[in-house]
C-alpha cells in the first residue's frame, strides 16, 4: 500500500516546546494505525454486533456507553448508541469485521483514510485535554480502556484512555492540522515534546 502523507504538514515540528522549566508535561505524537473502523448495529442488534466482534477479533467491549477494551495491538470503544470505533495496528480490520458482521446485524465503515490518530501522554495529559473537551477526564470518570465521543468547538473527536496518563484522540483528517495546533497551544503552559 502507498504510504499515506500526514495531514499535519509543516505543523508537525519535532522537538521540545513551551514552558520547559519542569521538563515536558506531555508528549504528543501522531500515531499511524493500520485500521480505524466504525461499526454500527441496527436497532435491537447491539448484542449480536458485540458477539460478532468478540468472535472475529477477540475483543470484549462490554455493553454500556463508552465501554472499551484493549488487547495487544487492537482497541475499541463505544462512540454512541450501537456505534463503536475499533483500531488495529495492522491493515485489514474492516474486511475482517465485514466478514463477521452480517447485513442483518449492522454496518462496517473503514475510516482509516479519513481519520488522524494523535496520542497525548504524560503527567499533565489530563490537564491539557481538560482545557479542550467538556468531559469528565479524571480516572474515576474515564477509566483506562474506555472512550468518549466529544468535540472541541466544531471538531468532532473520539478519545480513548489508553493508560493512566495516556490518551489516543481520533479526529477528521481534514481538521487534523488545526486541531494539532490548538492541542500544542494548550500544552505550552506545561511544556510539550513532539515525537
Amino acid at each position: 500500500m502507498v504510504e499515506q502523507a500526514s495531514p499535519l504538514g509543516d505543523a508537525y515540528r519535532p522537538g521540545s516546546h513551551g514552558n520547559l522549566v519542569d521538563g515536558a508535561g506531555v508528549v504528543i505524537t501522531e500515531t499511524r494505525p493500520g485500521s480505524i473502523v466504525e461499526v454500527a448495529a441496527w436497532p435491537g442488534q447491539r448484542t449480536a454486533l458485540l458477539e460478532a466482534i468478540r468472535a472475529a477479533i477477540s475483543l470484549d467491549l462490554g455493553d454500556r456507553p463508552g465501554a472499551g477494551a484493549m488487547h495487544e495491538e487492537r482497541s475499541g470503544f463505544g462512540i454512541g448508541p450501537g456505534r463503536l470505533l475499533l483500531v488495529d495496528e495492522a491493515e485489514g480490520l474492516a474486511q475482517t469485521l465485514a466478514n463477521a458482521v452480517g447485513n442483518e446485524t449492522g454496518t462496517v465503515t473503514d475510516l482509516s483514510h479519513g481519520r488522524t490518530a494523535i496520542r497525548v501522554e504524560g503527567d499533565q495529559a489530563e490537564w491539557v485535554l481538560s482545557k479542550l473537551f467538556p468531559i469528565h477526564i479524571s480516572p474515576d470518570g474515564f477509566p483506562v480502556g474506555e472512550g468518549r465521543a466529544t468535540a472541541h468547538h466544531d471538531i468532532s473527536a473520539a478519545i480513548q484512555r489508553t493508560g493512566a496518563h495516556s490518551f489516543d484522540i481520533y479526529v477528521f483528517r481534514s481538521f487534523a492540522r488545526s486541531f494539532w495546533k490548538v492541542l500544542c497551544h494548550s500544552a505550552e503552559e506545561v511544556g510539550y515534546e513532539i515525537r
